[in-house]
């Protein structure tokens, strides 16, 4: 099931960037940034409203709390950059780079998690490096 979860995902991260692109047109791209943001949290909280989910808001434990607050200002920090990017980039070599995370993610679950790294990985990061450099370059 995860599968299909992280296909819908990425089809609707290209749908972003297309999106985004085009309604950045003469908008500033912290503005727009503001804008998504905006969109993202009320479209959160309503889900977990409408699901009953905000119940459980109170076993978050401090740990979860630091670093999912944490996480949320790389994802900022990540949407002010890429929305910069895009409105200034072509959208077909700044998606490549941004998901140039990828790779970046995998080193990091193996120095900080003890994801494991084998040559399968290894093989797979480095085309990804290859595909976004020929991409770009």
């Amino acid at each position: 099931m995860w599968v299909l979860y992280a296909l819908l995902s990425a089809f609707f991260a290209a749908l972003t960037s297309i999106l985004a692109k085009t309604g950045m047109k003469n908008v500033n791209s912290n503005v727009g940034t503001a804008v998504r943001t905006v969109v993202v949290l009320i479209m959160a909280w309503l889900i977990v409203f409408l699901t009953g989910k905000y119940k459980e808001l109170p076993d978050i434990t401090q740990r979860s709390w630091v670093f999912l607050i944490l996480s949320g200002i790389a994802t900022g920090l990540s949407w002010l950059c890429y929305f910069k990017a895009l409105q200034i980039g072509e959208a077909s070599k700044v998606v490549p780079v941004d998901k140039f995370s990828v790779v970046i993610t995998m080193v990091l679950a193996f120095l900080f998690l003890g994801e494991p790294l084998n040559m399968k990985t290894i093989a797979g990061g480095v085309l990804i490096t290859i595909g976004m450099l020929v991409l770009v370059l």
